[in-house]
């Protein structure tokens, strides 16, 4: 397969092919040709469109991922094989793919666009944004895009040091490219950037680390434009407020809090409700997660953890329905949201669905933000539930940590995590990938006056924390819910948690992968397994599914990525290895007879380090470093889930200055590993010592006490 050269873009080129487009699109037949053009296309980002293409994250405005083609369906899905697969270099693969005529896009890595022929498998041409090099400090969260989008003959691509690129989708270059982030902001992408009505929309992440204020911004999709931009939460009063949504949100705010930032960060849920002329955005939790530091424990912190519907036009405020009040566990409001018309006591009602972090499935109003229902779809020990005439949940005694510590379900790592649900319109059924975690946190000691953010956009909570099974045997869960009646409709019990994101049809299947590598079709009915395709590497992303000379497809993309990467101790079991994992673009339609090469056998080994002693101290030392500026990508405990390489097995740890150079020089920052530079000699040293530490545990034999638990750390 031969891919297209990458050429490097610039301002100037940006410049230049948005003039040419303005003059061209002067004259009138060529206005009238792109109206009907951007009409078609329109039509296909129609929740009502035939579903020849999957232009969007979640196929259309709604973001249903559902597909009304039913050439694939219960009867014949047995007979669904592989027609193509493509192989992918190192880097981030648990990213959601889209096709437009003929034409599979998909952002893998560090967003590296490519573009593949259906009929073939051929790579048409790859745009490589080089992003780690352009990083900075912004490589150290987050692992690339999980999504992009299409808008008039452009792929629409957001990168992890903030850039939003529009490129041609016949040769791949650049039509415009804007920064989206403030400079020097400590800020990142990871979320897909979403298309509506002419326009682009991106948020961003980083209140796990840093004193963030949340915000979106729009641009026009053609050229590149600014047209609006709206902050989460409200900045510093002297500074004077940007809209009356800020000063009305000041009010729930108390104490300094703007010197926290806030929080609230839009890194992944945003929804256009084409009937209403708005965009709903998810937003994130309060930074640091504890209350009491950020707000004084005062407060209902808008718009934390909430769900915020703006005017697509302006970006002006018209309505929001918060989750969390006063949030204080990380349990944010940007899982995806799903739009749908459902009969609720015999009366039409336009609402939003969406399944967040706190085990509550919601169904609200979204024409005015109101709370129709809500239920736990998980064990929900944190609140009894949630209050109807009021929209507030009913909170247990002491699960704000009020004594120091608390136990509760479920966890930051949330009942639902960014991998998407699905709603079939047909089943009236909503299809979530639900997670049944516990967590412990414990802010014994830390308080407002001692908190610093730890710098560098490394964790920093306020709380300490972990995150266990609870004593439970099934931690994950493929659940069929009914949003009306607010119960499920059947539930499948998973071996584990951090499985793959869903996509359901009118044929009458649910589409899911799991980490173990296995890529599934169920009854959308009865949840009974009707396919099993060995895919050789854990699944994570959504499926998407078209239809191409009338021939109905299904792809998706295998490979581990993101943050289910740290879960690298839950996942011991499936050998999931950064260097020898398999990572492929899948393709299917029935009668397929392609097969996968034999998935590579990988067991942890540790790497020869005959001089090491080990120093307690220092070992606890280099944990806490690790803990908030490694295991994001590396894994808790230096159990890698995928997303990076198992340290415990690189020679490089056991060399002092070769160590140094990767750490502290960035010598492999084009391959996505970030410096620390300001590191000093005996920072690097400590950590180090850790690795060694785990490396040894691991080359004892002996069984490893950290296998089963997890740290949540980032976006």
């Amino acid at each position: 397969m031969v891919n297209a050269e990458n050429r490097p873009f610039g301002h100037a080129l940006a410049v230049s092919l948005v003039a040419l487009l303005i003059g061209c699109n002067s004259a009138t037949s060529d206005n009238k040709s792109v109206a009907q053009n951007i009409e078609q296309w329109e039509l296909q980002l129609d929740d009502a469109s035939d579903g020849d293409d999957w232009p969007a994250f979640g196929r259309t405005y709604g973001e249903q991922h559902y597909s009304p083609l039913d050439q694939i369906n219960r009867e014949n899905v047995k007979d669904l094989g592989l027609v193509w697969a493509v192989d992918l270099p190192p880097g981030n693969p648990a990213t959601g793919p889209i096709e437009v005529d003929g034409t599979v896009y998909l952002a893998s890595g560090y967003s590296v666009v490519r573009a593949i022929d259906v009929a073939t498998g051929k790579v048409k041409w790859t745009h490589d944004p080089k992003a780690p090099e352009a990083s900075g400090i912004r490589l150290r969260q987050g692992w690339g895009s999980r999504g992009i989008a299409y808008w008039n003959h452009k792929v629409i691509t957001a990168t992890q040091d903030g850039r939003l690129i529009a490129l041609d989708e016949r040769t791949g270059e650049p039509v415009w490219t804007v920064q989206t982030l403030p400079e020097g902001a400590p800020m990142f992408i990871s979320g897909p950037p979403r298309v509506f009505d002419g326009k682009v929309i991106i948020g961003n992440a980083g209140s796990d680390e840093s004193a963030v204020r949340g915000f979106v911004t729009a641009f026009d999709a053609d050229t590149g434009r600014f047209l609006w931009k709206f902050y989460t939460v409200p900045g510093n009063p002297a500074n004077g407020f940007e809209d009356a949504a800020q000063e009305m949100a000041a009010r729930t705010w108390h104490g300094d809090w703007w010197t926290y930032g806030g929080g609230g960060s839009v890194w992944n849920a945003m929804t256009y409700d084409k009937g209403n002329d708005q965009i709903l955005i998810g937003t994130g939790n309060g930074a640091p997660w504890n209350h009491k530091i950020r707000s004084m424990g005062k407060g209902d912190n808008l718009f934390v953890c909430s769900i915020v519907a703006l005017d697509a036009k302006t970006g002006k405020y018209k309505w929001h329905y918060q989750i969390n009040p006063g949030e204080s566990w990380d349990f944010n409001a940007a899982m995806d949201m799903e739009l749908a018309d459902l009969v609720i006591d015999g009366k039409p009602r336009q609402v939003v669905m969406t399944a967040p972090k706190n085990g509550f499935y919601y169904v609200i109003d979204r024409q005015n933000g109101k709370l129709i229902s809500a239920e736990p779809f998980v064990e929900v020990t944190w609140a009894k539930g949630i209050d109807i005439k009021t929209g507030r949940p009913m909170e247990n005694p002491g699960v704000r940590y009020e004594s120091g510590k608390t136990t509760f379900r479920p966890t930051p790592l949330g009942a639902h995590s960014w991998m998407p649900m699905a709603y079939n319109p047909k089943a009236a059924l909503t299809y979530i990938p639900a997670i049944d975690l516990q967590a412990s946190f414990d802010d014994t000691g830390i308080t407002r006056e001692n908190f610093k953010f730890a710098g560098g956009m490394g964790l920093s909570p306020g709380v300490g924390y972990s995150i266990d099974a609870g004593g439970k045997d099934v931690t994950g869960w493929l659940i069929a819910w009914d949003p009306v009646a607010q119960k499920p409709r059947w539930k499948l019990p998973m071996e584990t948690h951090g499985n793959g994101g869903i996509m359901t049809s009118a044929g009458m299947l649910v589409f899911q992968g799991r980490p173990d590598g296995g890529f599934s079709a169920y009854d959308a009915e009865n949840g009974k397994r009707l396919w099993n395709f060995d895919a050789r590497a854990g699944v994570v992303a959504p499926p998407i599914s078209y239809r191409h000379k009338g021939r109905q497809y299904v792809t998706v993309v295998a490979g581990i990525g993101t943050s289910v990467g740290l879960f690298g101790p839950m996942f011991a079991q499936y050998g999931i290895d950064y260097r020898t994992q398999a990572r492929r673009v899948l393709t299917f339609a029935i009668g397929g007879t392609q097969q996968l090469p034999p998935r590579t056998p990988y067991k942890a080994t540790a790497f020869n380090d005959p001089e090491f002693k080990p120093d307690a101290a220092m070992a606890a030392r280099g944990e806490a470093i690790f803990g908030g500026r490694c295991a994001v990508c590396h894994g808790t405990s230096v159990i890698a889930g995928g997303t990076a390489p198992d340290l415990r097995g690189s020679a490089a740890v056991a060399d002092k200055d070769s160590f140094t150079q990767i750490v502290a020089h960035g010598a492999l920052v084009s391959a996505g590993m970030p410096d620390f530079g300001e590191f000093k000699p005996d920072q690097i040293e400590a950590l180090r010592h850790y690795i060694r530490t785990r490396a040894a545990v691991l080359r004892s034999g002996k069984k490893d006490e950290s296998v089963g638990s997890a740290h949540k750390t980032g976006e």
